[in-house]
Order: structure tokens, then sequence, then C-alpha cells
């Protein structure tokens, strides 16, 4: 079964993906212009908002997705909402499993539901988690969620949790539960991702390897996805890929402001890697051979279009997922970048063919 066969290639769908970084400003500065941001994306046209978990780091004052999706809830009608992703093996699975359910209600059917285990060990520690048994602690807490948002009820035994006959008085308001995302750049993931039909989205890789991520994704959803697989409700998974943006007047000045924001969100995203000792990050740290390399898309209006259709046709993405929100951008720079976006960039942008 081919790609196009699959419907894969069909549509275009645009996201905004976001850490939610400190700047120096207030907490309630930056959640009062995030909150903006996202009313205007909501009027624009975007399909939905996904917001990471980090911890104790600069790079997430947002330590609880879910708290801030429930206020984007109440400024936005039509822009879904999601994190990407919640840490399963960070959480008591009974007290998330009511979270997602209060906030799919409070969107009205509104949150894309992005699940992942951890990577940084500096935040697990800090939880108590070992990243060792996160895999298996990740699929028993699946279980754990799917059966409750199904039945309403959990009855389960597991090597790490034991439920009988517990009644949660509430499930999702999209059934049989919200679309559900992985996100990962691990390429021995994607034969499980595919086969379940995960939504997804690819970060901090060029586009030929992001290409080959993609390419085995829809060969092993068109030939082997399971007809009882996790997001078996979700017709065509969107794959997606993330990239930091930055729109000004000119190429010039694009540049020149994009660099100096670059600096400061390598410092958050590198703040625990460096406290720590370790140059894990060092691979994302050079801001120049990330703009050659297309991860970092820079430039006037003219130039983003040339580059995000480059990269659409490259990837055979079906999903754009711009950061615009990145480094110390002033809330100024990221809404007349998004605006360009929306504006002179957006509606020129087509599927892969």
């Amino acid at each position: 079964m081919t790609a196009q066969a699959t419907g894969l290639n069909d549509t275009l769908h645009f996201g905004l993906f976001d850490w939610i970084e400190w700047d120096k400003s207030a907490p309630h500065e930056i959640y009062e212009q995030r909150l903006k941001m996202l009313e205007y994306a909501d009027r624009s046209g975007f399909y939905c908002y996904h917001l990471a978990e980090h911890h104790i780091t600069p790079l997430s004052i947002s330590p609880s997705p879910t708290v801030f999706l429930a206020a984007a809830a109440q400024r936005t009608s039509r822009l879904r909402l999601g994190p990407l992703v919640y840490l399963l093996p960070f959480y008591n699975p009974i007290r998330l499993l009511h979270e997602i359910c209060m906030l799919d209600n409070l969107s009205n059917g509104r949150l894309d539901l992005g699940v992942g285990r951890g990577i940084v060990p500096m935040e697990a520690e800090k939880f108590d988690v070992d990243l060792g048994i996160s895999w298996e602690v990740f699929n028993e807490e699946m279980d754990i969620l799917t059966s409750g948002f199904t039945t309403g009820i959990l009855n389960h035994r597991g090597k790490h949790y034991n439920y009988e006959d517990v009644e949660l008085w509430i499930r999702p308001y999209q059934q049989p539960y919200p679309p559900l995302w992985y996100a990962s750049n691990n390429i021995e993931t994607v034969p499980w991702m595919a086969q379940h039909g995960f939504n997804t989205s690819h970060v901090f890789a060029d586009n030929a390897t992001t290409k080959a991520h993609f390419d085995l994704y829809k060969q092993v959803w068109g030939a082997e996805r399971k007809a009882d697989g996790l997001n078996r409700h979700v017709a065509a998974p969107k794959l997606g890929l993330t990239r930091h943006l930055y729109i000004a007047p000119s190429d010039e000045q694009a540049l020149a402001e994009c660099r100096a924001a670059f600096e400061a969100w390598f410092h958050n995203i590198n703040y625990l890697w460096n406290k720590a000792g370790s140059d894990f990050l060092n691979f994302i740290r050079d801001f120049d051979g990330l703009q050659e390399q297309g991860i970092i898309i820079a430039g006037s209006p003219a130039t983003a279009r040339e580059k995000i259709q480059q990269t659409i046709s490259e990837t055979g993405i079906n999903y754009f997922c711009p950061i615009f929100a990145w480094g110390d951008l002033t809330p100024e720079q990221v809404m007349r970048s998004l605006g360009l976006f929306v504006d002179e960039v957006m509606p020129a942008l087509r599927p892969a063919a």
C-alpha cells in the first residue's frame, strides 16, 4: 500500500509547539502573553497548540500542562490543545486520568493527548522515576488510562499498580478517548508508533533524517497497522515536524534577531545538562549549522515560504508545527512573526506531492 493510498499525504495542517520558557518577566505576564498568542492562533486556522512538560528548568515555567491548557481552553473556541507530552511515569495514574478527563470536558472535546516517558535524568531523579524501567511503567499506565477512559472503572493487576473496582465518575468528552500523540526522534520506536497509528512529531533533525523516519512510519502503517491498536479511532495520523521559525520583514533582520534569541533558548534547554556537566545537547548548539540544515527557519515571508515548502516536500510530512515563541524573543517579535506566517506564508503552503 503506498503512502498516497493510505491518505497520509492528502492534507496539510499547522500547529504550534511551545515550552513556555522563563525570560526574566513575571510568570503571570508570560502566561498572559501566551494566552493572547493562542487567541490569535484560534482565529487563524491552526489545528492544535502543543505544550511540552519539563520540570525544575528555565526551559519551562509551565510544569503542569493541565493547568495552562485549562486556562487556554477558556480563551479559545476552535484550537485544539494538547500536552506533547504528559510524562506518564511522573504521575499517579488515577490522578492523571482524572485530569485528562476534566481537561477534555472543559475544552468541549478539544484535547489531543500526548504521552511519553521522559528522557531527562535530572528531572526524573527528582520525581524518583527510574528511567531504566520507564518503558514498562509507561505501558502499564497506558493500559490503565485506556481502560479507565472506556469503562469508567478500574480493574487492573500489574507489576507497578493494582486497582480493583475503582469507580472513576468521569470519562473523556471524546470517545473512546482523545487522539493520541507520541513524539520521538528514535527511529526504533517508529514501528510501534505506526502499528498503533499514533500522531507524532519529529524535531532537531534535517529533512533527510525526517524523511527516513516518516517513510518507515508510512510503510509500517500501510502494511501492519493493528486493528485493535491504541489510536485506531484516528483515521489518518498526523506526521508532524517541529521547527524553530522566525519571520521578519527582511532576511537580515530575521537572522540577526533570532540569532540573539537562540542564545537564550539554548541556555534554557541546556540548563540541566550543563549543570550536570553533560554535553548531551551539543548537537544543537551551533545556530549557523542548524540554520543551514533548515532546522531553524529564519527569514522574510518569501524566504520562509520557500524553505517551509521545501521542508514539506522533502520530508513528506502532513503537519507542520513551528515554534514561534522561543528564547528571549519579545511578545511583539513573536506576534509579528506569527502574523506574517498567517498572512503571507501559511496560505501558500501545499501538501507534499
